[in-house]
């Protein structure tokens, strides 16, 4: 199978939780919305690796890094384990709960909010190439206003979630 992307955004502006932006490793916090995560203990090395090439690429169009969120991180990684356990591929649920409302009910009020999806790509650096080369999910990597991100991978059929958040 070949590989797949989607990609959704809703740029409502709006203020939200102010958020340590750190560099991977670190620990990423936020202020009103969930403790703090330590990045190394709650990613695979794929997640990480997708994290640490997208703040490089956000670098080099002159965006600020994104620090990993745990609400969204959590609203990422439960989408892409759905999707492997129910084997369908879709910014919507079969029961029609939009990536707006998984993002909500993981805790992230902020209407500003996207989402990239990819299925198949195998490595960080081959998902991170099919986004850029698709010009929805390159504007969502590349959108200055959004500041943090969640990003969630299912190993069992390589599906792929970025949840991206603003301030």
């Amino acid at each position: 199978m070949a590989p797949a992307l989607v990609a959704a955004v809703i740029g409502i502006c709006a203020t939200g939780a102010v958020t340590l932006l750190t560099g991977f490793g670190e620990v990423a916090a936020t202020a009103g919305g969930g403790a703090p995560k330590a990045m190394a203990d709650s990613h695979s090395t794929l997640e990480a690796d997708v994290v640490r090439i997208m703040n490089k690429t956000r670098a080099g169009a002159g965006c600020d890094p994104l620090a990993v969120d745990p609400r969204l991180d959590n609203a990422a990684e439960a989408h892409s384990r759905d999707m492997a356990q129910r084997d369908y591929f879709d910014h919507t649920t079969p029961e029609g709960i939009t990536f707006r409302e998984r993002i909500v009910n993981a805790g992230y009020a902020n209407p500003a909010t996207g989402e990239n999806l990819a299925h198949g790509q195998r490595t960080a650096a081959e998902v991170m190439e099919s986004w850029m080369a698709s010009a929805g999910h390159r504007a969502n990597i590349l959108n200055c206003d959004f500041a943090l991100v969640g990003i969630g991978l299912d190993e069992d059929g390589m599906y792929w979630t970025q949840d991206f958040g603003a301030l």
